[in-house]
């Protein structure tokens, strides 16, 4: 019998309407668009507008994009991962909302948070959950409405994140194609660094810390910036010497899309060639947990079936890591 790996084969995704230019944040803050782009190589992020409407919201529209273009039927989903920083609210699920939402009826489902890397730890989740035999269709979402926790007075953070959702299909696959391997890790003690802080158990939300802007996104970006580099570079390597792959056996990286000196430096690192490492940073800024799914919809096109993708992504926690899939469709 052959072995069993878990692949992806379809994908789905959605951006809001609303575009928010660098010229726009220009009469918000103080910073210019030369500024913006030559850090981070922001051009323009999409913010979710409209009143009462979350990161299920997201989650719903790139999912339902997925079951129109593979033509399937929700009820046959078993499960439905939501990975996301942002949850429409504490205890209730949005995975279960959006499971509901979707008509995926016969699926149990439930969040997860690992911050910017929360969709590459969901892919081994996924991944493992087809492996074990058990479950033949799983839904993978990664969505996050940053601009709720975005405090649009600083200038450290109101330029990076934007809003967004792209989501993947992950199936049995018996011709070695899929999933191949993984190297993922975390240490607690950079989670002083990059945090939302008033809202959770330890610091409950209160007028005072309202006040103070303690509920929006805070990060110290040179040590976010320094441990993204090295650890994302870092694991990228080891995934490659542990696969015996070199520059010329990977097909395309895929990174998640925080700062574009962070994925130039992970490229440069393994002596990539620049026309394999998918960038779409200019269009979205930093959609946090939708960031790989997006880069998937989006470059869906160059994709042939055998493919080496190399992901890897860094984030808060710190949690940070590098996955080998072999590509497993034509588009």
């Amino acid at each position: 019998m052959s072995k069993i790996s878990a692949a992806i084969t379809a994908v789905g995704a959605y951006v809001p309407e609303y575009v928010l230019t660098n010229q726009i944040l220009e009469t918000m803050v103080d910073t210019n668009d030369e500024w913006i782009t030559s850090r981070t190589g922001i051009k323009e992020r999409r913010i979710l507008k409209e009143e009462g409407k979350g990161t299920s919201f997201l989650a719903i529209k790139a999912a339902q994009d997925l079951i129109n273009k593979k033509g399937i039927d929700p009820k046959t989903i078993e499960l439905v991962i939501v990975a996301t920083a942002t949850p429409d609210m504490k205890a209730a699920s949005t995975a279960s909302f959006t499971a509901s939402e979707i008509g995926a009826t016969n699926a149990f489902s439930f969040d997860m948070d690992a911050a910017c890397s929360s969709f590459l730890y969901g892919m081994s989740v996924a991944a493992s959950y087809i492996e074990s035999g058990r479950y033949k269709n799983v839904l993978l979402i990664g969505a996050d409405k940053m601009s709720s926790i975005i405090n649009y007075k600083d200038r450290a953070t109101c330029i990076i994140f934007g809003d967004g959702a792209g989501a993947v299909l992950f199936e049995p696959n018996e011709e070695g194609l899929g999933f191949q391997d993984e190297y993922l890790r975390s240490d607690g003690t950079g989670r002083e660094f990059l945090q939302a802080t008033y809202g959770g158990s330890s610091f409950p939300i209160t007028e005072e810390a309202m006040a103070k802007g303690g509920q929006y996104a805070f990060q110290e970006g040179r040590t976010v910036f320094k441990n993204a580099v090295f650890n994302m570079a870092d694991a990228t390597v080891k995934i490659l010497e542990r696969n015996n792959l070199d520059k010329d056996s990977v097909d395309w990286l895929v990174a998640h899309q925080a700062n574009k000196r962070i994925i130039d430096a992970t490229a440069q690192r393994i002596d990539l060639a620049e026309e394999k490492v998918l960038m779409n940073i200019h269009r979205y800024g930093n959609t946090t947990s939708a960031t790989l799914p997006l880069l998937l919809s989006d470059f869906e096109s160059k994709f042939k079936k055998g493919d080496n993708l190399i992901f890897a992504a860094f984030g808060g926690g710190f949690n940070w890591g590098s996955i080998y899939l072999k590509w497993a469709y034509n588009s």
